[in-house]
This record gives structure tokens, sequence and C-alpha cells, in this order.
């Protein structure tokens, strides 16, 4: 059977701040910021993070999917929340993956979600390949004004698949051409002359053409050219050299998204998927330390793809944010007075997160055996009043279903990171009810009958411990 990707998705978080806002508050101290202030680039709420977009985009990519087939989950960053923990072990939690999955992380370079999707495609089975970054740039630098959080997932696998790969190529180099230390939050950046002639430029075009070559397809034959780079027109450079033609290199996303990190390489070919056309060629390169190119063919199966957010959905679903303060807040590139109210103890009992794994990560209730009744959580009595059997429930999955606000408080005593506190009861479409916190709403959306969606977050942060709650929240349904 045919080996390639069956399935993608992306997710990149809804609000957008304006480049100028930037570039406002700090031209005094740095003038050339007034070059970069075009455009808009993306940036987390208070309770998202690399593992949180990984999710959202894993959904993506596996609607209308059975998800019982999946044997191995790869999750590439640079930007995991944890120094030791497996973050894609929480990823296939949350999603509801068998205990049987294989889960590996992968980081270390901005190639590691390229590098992920080419060893997927030469394993048995089948593997989800997703690739998040959140990274953390220093206020008033260019790093902050090109940088963006996002992330892209894709199911590769045997039968259907809407892209085959034709040929690939990898290249590992110790060209440093920036790098971040323990010791260190910040990337540390070199010249970019340097990093143009002798990086880009001796490494990506080698590796373009073993590719080319191992898949017997010339540079012209190419319709799409998918190569991440914050410096500017990279990638139109390294096609020309390369032999492409400069209109097929991809839409870097700079203007309305940023770069995205070891997840763009990835992003852009999902952009370019939600547009491609059987029978296109589209060219994907991931540079750092080194390089790899992988050239895949579309398929007519593109054709029957059910639609999903994609890159295209997620850039729609957009709020512009004109505050830099609540950016620099959400970051933690500024000290906030946070109030007695933000001094709670949050300890996690880490026996109670394992025993409770199923309705914290991923977000299973129950339904009743003998009268069919779903609740959540799960617990022993059916909480039909008439029926309340005792020991008839059977595990039952709530994260795909969609609900409506039954009740709703906007609440500015209790402590949040984006006052107010919004959190209330949804009821879903199909039975059952939740008291929820509500996220990426405003105060005047909500409303009784507001249609809702389940999306995996951040409860809160234990920052005396360093450790970090995941669970689920409420979120409007996107307008199509």
């Amino acid at each position: 059977m045919t080996k390639g990707i069956l399935s993608f998705g992306a997710y990149i978080p809804r609000r957008r701040l304006q480049r100028k806002a930037i570039a406002e508050t700090h031209t005094w101290f740095n003038p050339g910021l007034k070059g970069m202030a075009k455009g808009e680039r993306a940036f987390c709420n208070w309770d998202e993070d690399a593992v949180t977009m990984a999710v959202e985009a894993s959904r993506d990519a596996l609607k209308g999917r059975d998800r019982g087939s999946i044997e191995t989950l790869r999750f590439a960053s640079t930007t995991f929340p944890f120094l030791d923990r497996l973050h894609s072990g929480i990823v296939a939690g949350a999603l509801n993956l068998g205990e049987d999955v294989v889960a590996l992380d992968l980081s270390a370079t901005q190639r590691a979600g390229t590098s992920a999707l080419m060893e997927a495609l030469a394993t048995d089975g089948e593997t989800l390949v997703v690739a998040a970054e959140k990274r953390d740039a220093k206020a008033a630098s260019p790093h902050e004004m090109q940088s963006g959080d996002g992330a892209a997932a894709f199911l590769v696998g045997s039968g259907k698949p809407i892209a085959v790969l034709l040929g690939k190529a990898s290249r590992t180099a110790d060209f440093v051409d920036h790098f971040r230390s323990l010791d260190n939050q910040y990337d540390y950046q070199w010249e970019e002359r340097w990093i143009r002639d002798a990086g880009y430029m001796k490494i990506a075009p080698a590796v373009v053409k073993t590719c080319l070559e191992r898949a017997k397809v010339s540079a012209d034959a190419v319709t799409h050219f998918c190569m991440p780079g914050t410096l500017s027109k990279i990638a139109n450079t390294v096609a020309k050299a390369c032999g492409v033609a400069e209109t097929a290199v991809a839409d870097p996303l700079h203007a309305n998204c940023g770069d995205t990190g070891a997840a763009h390489a990835l992003v852009l070919l999902a952009a370019t998927l939600e547009k491609a056309k059987p029978g296109e060629k589209i060219l994907v390169v991931g540079f750092g330390q080194g390089a790899d190119a992988l050239l895949f063919e579309v398929t007519p199966e593109i054709a029957k793809l059910p639609k999903r957010m994609g890159v295209a959905g997620s850039l729609a679903r957009r709020k512009e944010e004109t505050s830099y303060g609540r950016y620099l807040a959400f970051n933690d590139l500024i000290e906030l007075e946070r109030g007695m109210r933000s001094e709670t103890d949050k300890a996690t009992a880490l026996s109670s997160l394992w025993r409770n794994k199923a309705t914290v990560t991923s977000f299973v209730g129950g339904k009743c055996t003998k009268c069919g009744t779903l609740q959540f959580p799960k617990t022993d009595i059916c909480v039909n009043p008439n029926c309340n059997a005792i020991g008839t429930q059977e595990p039952h999955p709530f994260a795909e279903k969609t609900g409506r606000i039954a009740s709703f408080t906007a609440d500015r005593l209790t402590y949040s990171p984006d006052p107010p506190s919004c959190y209330g009861m949804i009821e879903f479409e199909e039975g059952g009810r939740v008291m929820i916190d509500y996220t990426d709403i405003e105060p005047e959306q909500l409303k009784v009958g507001q249609p809702m969606r389940m999306m995996f977050r951040i409860k809160d942060i234990d920052t005396t411990r360093g450790f970090r709650r995941y669970f689920w929240k409420a979120s409007p349904v996107p307008q199509s």
C-alpha cells in the first residue's frame, strides 16, 4: 500500500499583536524597529503553550478519523514547558489515544518538525506528527517582531494518502546561527549576512538538489516551495539558487502570523495543502544545524478530505490586539502586581492527577448502559433521577462534543491572569452538562445559548514548583 500523508491540521492562536504597538513602545531605544512594524504576529493566550497548541492541531488533523489505528506520536518543539516530562504523552492523553501508543519528543533544532515527518514516513504503521512552538523573545528585539506562535499536525500512514513522498534528503551540520542554553531563555543570534551566505546558501541548495535527483524531478516542476526563514526573502534566494521558480515560493505568513520556529515548515506545508491540486509537487525544506528536504506530490484523495480549521481557518479566527502590555504580561516579560488573591497555593497532587487522568486529561465522562444518560464526570451512580442505577456507566468521551452556555459569570473578584474570569454551565447537545471555565471569549459575548466547543488549555500554573496543570475549557464555536 502507498505510504504518505493521510490528513493534516493546524492551529494558530486567536490573538494578533500589531507590530506597530511594539515599535511605538520601543522606538525611543531602537528606531530600527519602525522598519519592521508592518503586519501582526500571533501570540498565545495566557492559558496556551506548545502542548495545548499541539493538541488542537492534532484534533484538527484527526477530524473524521479513527484514532485507534495510531501507533506512534511524535511531538517536535524547542519550547517544551518541562525539562523532564514526556510532552507527547500529555498530547496522547488529551487525544484519548491508547496507552500502547509509542510517544516521542523531538527537540533542539529548528528542523525538528521536518525531521519528525521524514522519520515517520520511513516507518510502518500510522504515525501522528505534530510540531508546536511558543518562543520567548526579549522586549524590543527583532526576534519579538518576527516570531509567532502556532502548530501543525500530520497523520502519516498507508492507504489512500492525500500526498505521497517522491524523494527526501537530509544533511547534518553543526552550523550555529543561533542558540539558547539552560542559562539563558532567549535566543542569541549571530550576524544575518553570515547566516545567509555561510548557512542557508551553502547547506539548503545542496540538500534540495539531492532530494530532486533522488525523486528524478526537475526543479522547474516544483509547484510550491515551503521554506521558513526569519531572514528577509531568504526562501526566494534559496529557491532561485535551486532553480525553483519564484512564483512557487509559499507565502511565509509573516504579515499575519510570524515565524513559528520548529513548527513553521509544517505550518507552511499545511497552508499549501489547503489550496493544492492533484498532481502538484510541494517541496518542503527545514533548516537548522543542517537541512531536510521532502518532495511530495498531491493526489486526487485531497478532494475527499473533510473540512477542517487548518491555517486559513485559524487565521480567520482572529482578535486584533493593540495592547502590548497584555502581550508582555502573558509572556512574563513584566512583573505585575497580581494581588493577594493570586497567592493561593496551587500545589498539584500528582497521585490524584494520575488516578483521574481519564477525566482531567482525556475529558472522558460516563454513559449509563441502562438508560443512556450522559454525564460528566463519570460516577458510580447514574444522575438520571428516574434511573439512579449503580455501576452501569461506561466511559464516554466528551472532548469533541459541542454545547451551549446555560449560565455564565464574569468574575472580577476571582484572580485571573486575564480578568474577568469567565465560567459557567455548559449543556452538551447530546446530553450531559459541566461547570467549566470559558476561554477566548469577551464578556460581551457571554449569553445563554452561545454555541461552545471544548479546548485543551492550561488550568493554572504553580509558579512555586514550576508545574502547570492542564484541563479543558469551553470556547466559542468559530463562525464559518
